[in-house]
């Protein structure tokens, strides 16, 4: 008898595990990034995100964040992971592996931002007109920019003879397009290695925002702070890239794709170009605790820096191109869309 009633659970069980809908499964996604739990990246998006996510899921998605890369690999590896499935969920920087994404770098493109709250809407027209194919292997979560880069130095910057001689690191291939054509010498690499080179001289100054400083205390390794004159005060962007693993996201059920869908893309671009817009002010409050020195370089010295870069932009964009892509064109686009959210 009672091996009969064993049975009869079991056997019940398995029937009401064949019988639960689909939408009932729980799901745990593993999300990787590179910044630090106390960097806004982390704090004011990815963290709320993932708690928005597992509320309106009920509770049946679980995601468990993973910064500072703790699963391993280095930054420009991130695209990797998801796209491999190491990983459910990154967010990463497409333009740590140059010309892998030649679509979104011409969004990166210098004189092309005004804000990060615009460029956040604006690149989801982009996206929608060029760059579903660029990523095919993943699912988009969001594409957005940061408020952009302004230059802190070791030394004032206020014409565009100062730059000359200047080592200065960016983020990607089009801060080099804008260093080059001032005349200073690029410097590739993320974030995780400023101040090791800032430490040991290999560089002289940065192309970043203020809001990442704190977090990897940069401006207490650089005193001097530069923007332009003029409707365009930063220099250039970078794009961040939210992405998920293409088969996981297809592995979900309807309802819980809906969720993801709900906090995806253009239902949440607003959120984070605002985000990104607030969080500038307490990176700017910190320099100015030090003492750090704010100069914005004039007009007419402006108008020098735009000439001397063109060319270089130009060449950029003829190396952007492929059959069927007309970078000079997607970025006279792309100007267009910023400018329509632009207000």
């Amino acid at each position: 008898m009672k091996m009969k009633r064993i049975l009869l659970v079991a056997a019940l069980g398995a029937i009401a595990a064949i019988s639960l809908p689909a939408g009932a499964q729980d799901v745990t996604l593993r999300m990787h990034h590179f910044s630090p739990p106390k960097a806004p990246q982390h704090a004011r998006f990815m963290a709320p995100w993932a708690q928005k996510v597992e509320k309106e899921s009920g509770g049946r998605i679980k995601i468990q964040i993973f910064p500072t890369m703790q699963l391993g690999g280095t930054p420009p590896q991130l695209a990797d992971q998801v796209k491999d499935g190491v990983v459910d969920i990154v967010w990463t920087l497409p333009g740590y592996t140059a010309d892998r994404f030649p679509r979104t770098e011409v969004f990166e493109t210098p004189f092309l931002h005004t804000n990060a709250l615009v460029s956040a809407q604006a690149i989801q027209d982009y996206y929608d007109k060029y760059l579903v194919e660029e990523y095919k292997d993943y699912h988009v979560l969001l594409l957005y920019t940061h408020d952009s880069a302004l230059i802190s130095a070791s030394r004032p910057i206020m014409s565009l003879a100062d730059f000359k001689g200047l080592k200065l690191r960016t983020a990607n291939r089009a801060g080099g397009v804008f260093l080059r054509g001032v005349g200073a010498t690029p410097v590739g690499s993320p974030v995780t290695e400023i101040q090791t080179m800032l430490n040991k001289g290999v560089i002289d100054g940065v192309l970043l925002p203020y809001e990442i400083m704190p977090a990897f205390k940069i401006h207490e390794l650089v005193h001097n702070h530069i923007t332009l004159a003029g409707p365009q005060p930063r220099i250039g962007t970078s794009v961040f890239a939210f992405l998920m693993n293409k088969k996981r996201y297809d592995s979900l059920p309807p309802d819980l794709k809906k969720v993801i869908d709900n906090n995806s893309r253009r239902n949440i671009a607003q959120w984070a170009g605002q985000t990104w817009r607030e969080v500038e002010e307490p990176g700017m409050n910190a320099a100015k605790a030090l003492g750090n020195k704010f100069m914005t370089i004039p007009d007419a010295e402006v108008a020098k820096i735009r000439t001397a870069v063109k060319p270089e932009i130009d060449k950029f964009l003829a190396e952007l191109s492929r059959p069927g892509f007309d970078a000079a064109k997607a970025y006279a686009d792309a100007q267009a869309m910023v400018a329509k959210y632009t207000k």
